[in-house]
């Protein structure tokens, strides 16, 4: 994983933030982190915090247990041809809806909405003509869950620079060994999640990380389902 020097850097009155912006609890269906796993992972990785994005549902946010991490709360949308994290969401947006459709009733909400690993083959392979309409506010540029990592990688910088959009990264992780291996930083004005995501909405983001390893796409397939948040 490439290093972020220090995870709360002051400078113009901002803060260096280190957040993995796409974490799953067991509240989606094919995940198993409680938040004890990510809160250790975020302790020992040096992480600042990150965001609860589960498939289809915001149920887990109300289980987050209070924690010195930041706590993005979110939400992963699977609209027709594409996955949206919505960043802030108050209610569920239901899924199978355009990607047009999806962004607007993300941003009534007064929330953003992130195109998740557009070019993830096989799971998303999203058109940049439809994304280009639907009005999305960043991209998510690194998601450790995409193979080839760096080839892909460069393939979603190409759709974030196309869209003039920000670029976020996360995890996407399902399992505990990947939390946090890919990641953002967010120079934001303060630890507040509000503040983290008008950061995001401003472009004042960087990616890195790397990807989920071989043997770790194995493991996930040992893990046993429906440990307690």
């Amino acid at each position: 994983m490439e290093p972020c020097h220090t995870s709360t850097e002051r400078g113009m009155d901002r803060i260096s933030l280190k957040i993995d912006l796409h974490v799953h609890t067991r509240f989606s269906r094919d995940a198993i982190n409680n938040f004890s796993d990510i809160n250790s992972a975020c302790t020992r990785l040096g992480l600042d915090g990150y965001a609860i994005c589960d498939h289809d549902t915001i149920e887990g946010l109300s289980a987050c247990k209070p924690d010195e991490n930041i706590m993005v709360p979110g939400l992963e949308v699977s609209a027709r041809g594409a996955h949206i994290l919505c960043l802030d969401p108050v209610e569920v947006v239901p899924s199978g809806l355009s990607m047009v459709e999806t962004v607007e009733r993300i941003h009534s909400q007064g929330a953003i909405a992130v195109l998740a690993h557009p070019k993830a083959m096989p799971r998303s392979f999203v058109s940049l003509r439809g994304a280009g309409e639907a009005g999305f506010d960043a991209v998510e540029v690194a998601n450790a869950a995409q193979f080839p990592f760096r080839l892909v990688m460069g393939w979603n910088r190409n759709v974030a620079k196309n869209l003039k959009l920000p670029e976020t990264g996360g995890s996407d992780a399902h399992f505990p060994e990947t939390i946090g291996r890919s990641y953002t930083v967010v120079e934001s004005e303060s630890r507040d999640p509000k503040d983290v995501i008008q950061a995001i909405r401003e472009g004042r983001t960087r990616v890195f990380g790397a990807g989920t390893r071989l043997s770790e796409r194995l493991l996930m397939l040992r893990h046993a389902h429906g440990s307690d948040v």
